[in-house]
């Protein structure tokens, strides 16, 4: 991006990070309640009573939505806020506050022109590992606090709030599994976020092309809904696997949880949740990509060419 007289605009990686994570932050309140239902639906298994098929507790993005409130109170829809806060300050800091100081990195400081859709691509897969590596813990509580429906009375909670879980995770468990279910979070989080940098770079560069076009906030609009689709497409089946994981421990492993999904509820099971994930995702990137764009002009200062 130019300025006048000779100068350009930049913005540090402390500014970058900052900005990131505030838009993040923003994203994440905004669409959290969609967040956990789609947790909710991917971790309910069919229920069997005999021979005959139980009717599942919860149905429909809009449906879970109500059966959450209505059974266990509204605030009920904001379960794993704060650790969800926690993990867009780190997770969302870092993937999305590299990604252009790695996508530079990739094509090198003399590189003139459109940067290939490959290199975009491999800079999302490499900070979508990197943040996730550092946030696997805020997103493994994130879920748990997520999944814990409506308990009988007098029933006591597994955590109190998010730092119990932390403590208690490590305590009961080990320190390592707060990294539970890193193998299938490192590849959801590299291919979503991939898929959501990326495709928003492209769609955004491609828009900018057409004639009466322009890089205001109708284009940011149309390039965050796009990101957000192909996130969904894309990630759905590991971010199915993912969920499963973190909130029953029963599974062994990535594959033996990818098996089980399979033969107990088909292959339509890792598209579970496709309808409030794509709310959820689509809703996320435009109001992340909208906020990102008007919070890093406060960052951005001028600097001689």
């Amino acid at each position: 991006m130019g300025g006048d007289h000779g100068s350009k605009v930049e913005i540090s990686f402390g500014g970058r990070f900052a900005s990131s994570a505030i838009a993040a932050c923003f994203a994440e309140l905004c669409t959290i309640p969609l967040d956990t239902a789609k947790v909710r639906l991917q971790l309910q298994k069919k229920a069997t009573s005999g021979d005959v098929v139980a009717v599942p507790k919860y149905r429909g993005m809009l449906g879970t939505v109500a059966t959450i409130a209505r059974e266990e109170g509204l605030a009920a829809l904001w379960k794993g806020i704060i650790p969800g806060l926690h993990r867009q300050c780190l997770f969302g800091g870092l993937r999305i506050g590299l990604y252009e100081p790695v996508k530079n990195f990739y094509v090198g400081d003399n590189f003139v022109g459109d940067v290939p859709l490959s290199k975009k691509i491999l800079a999302g897969l490499t900070t979508g590992a990197l943040g996730i590596m550092v946030a696997n813990p805020t997103d493994l509580v994130k879920v748990r606090l997520q999944a814990e429906g409506k308990l009988p009375p007098g029933a006591p909670r597994r955590y109190s709030g998010a730092l119990n879980a932390y403590t208690t995770i490590a305590r009961q468990e080990g320190f390592r599994a707060l990294w539970t279910g890193i193998g299938p979070n490192i590849a959801r989080n590299a291919i979503i976020n991939a898929a959501e940098l990326a495709s928003y770079d492209q769609v955004k560069q491609t828009i900018l092309k057409i004639p009466g076009f322009s890089d205001n906030v109708f284009t940011h609009l149309l390039a965050g809904l796009g990101a957000g689709f192909f996130a969904v497409c894309i990630g759905s089946p590991v971010d199915v696997v993912k969920s499963r994981m973190m909130g029953d421990s029963a599974y062994k492993s990535t594959i033996d949880c990818f098996i089980k999904t399979l033969k107990n509820d088909g292959p339509l099971a890792f598209y579970k949740g496709f309808v409030p994930n794509f709310g959820r995702l689509g809703s996320w990137n435009v109001i992340m990509f909208l906020t990102l764009e008007q919070v890093k002009k406060l960052f951005a200062r001028e600097v001689p060419n």
